[in-house]
């Protein structure tokens, strides 16, 4: 289902939210995604890129696709583009259907992005379908907690009212089984706890996946 036109004042609401907290969630996350965007090709397509959290990461010149449906992200994006030096080409379109060629591109990166797709499953085939045989999937996650602990009871019970306040996150997705499930050739993937008062997104996971 895409909202990004019967939603435009809650999308453009979430751009908002995303744009202030990316200095928290470069706090959280930054140094693991810079001991591995250091290492990307030139030229990289992201998944779900918002408003541009990830581009501080890319080096300067870096030629980036992102494919971001949510129009209300385009603005902020191409500032935040122009400001660190990327070479940007948006493309709004959904992850499920991704308008690029078979075994075209070498690396794809989607950070906090596969919990709020429509489908999970048919954006990793997409990946695949893209990626250059030894290509490489870079991904950071929120995951559903383990089946029968409190956590995921409460992740369950919340799942609802996060989803329609959060763009369509979901809060209790296993993720880390559709990764490992997808075909990949090969998939390191690290579970981390991350500290956060926000304790129903705390399982996360992090990784390279390799077709």
């Amino acid at each position: 289902m895409d909202t990004t036109r019967r939603h435009p004042v809650k999308n453009r609401l979430h751009s908002w939210l995303l744009e202030r907290g990316e200095a928290y969630m470069h706090r959280k996350y930054g140094p693991r995604k810079k001991a591995i965007f250091s290492r990307l090709p030139a030229s990289v397509v992201e998944i779900g890129s918002g408003p541009g959290a990830n581009l501080r990461y890319y080096p300067s010149g870096t030629r980036l696709t992102a494919i971001e449906p949510n129009a209300a992200m385009h603005a902020p994006l191409r500032a935040n583009a122009a400001r660190r030096g990327i070479d940007l080409t948006i493309r709004g379109v959904k992850g499920e259907s991704l308008d690029l060629a078979n075994e075209s591109v070498d690396a794809v990166v989607g950070t906090l992005v596969l919990c709020s797709v429509d489908s999970p499953r048919q954006v990793v085939a997409e990946i695949l379908r893209i990626l250059k045989p030894g290509g490489r999937f870079i991904f950071l996650e929120h995951v559903a907690a383990m089946n029968g602990t409190p956590l995921n009871r409460v992740q369950d019970w919340l799942a609802k009212p996060w989803r329609w306040a959060f763009d369509g996150c979901h809060l209790n997705r296993d993720t880390h089984l559709v990764l490992g499930q997808a075909g990949f050739s090969t998939v390191d993937m690290d579970c981390f706890m991350l500290t956060s008062p926000a304790v129903m997104i705390m399982p996360h996971i992090f990784g390279v996946a390799v077709k």
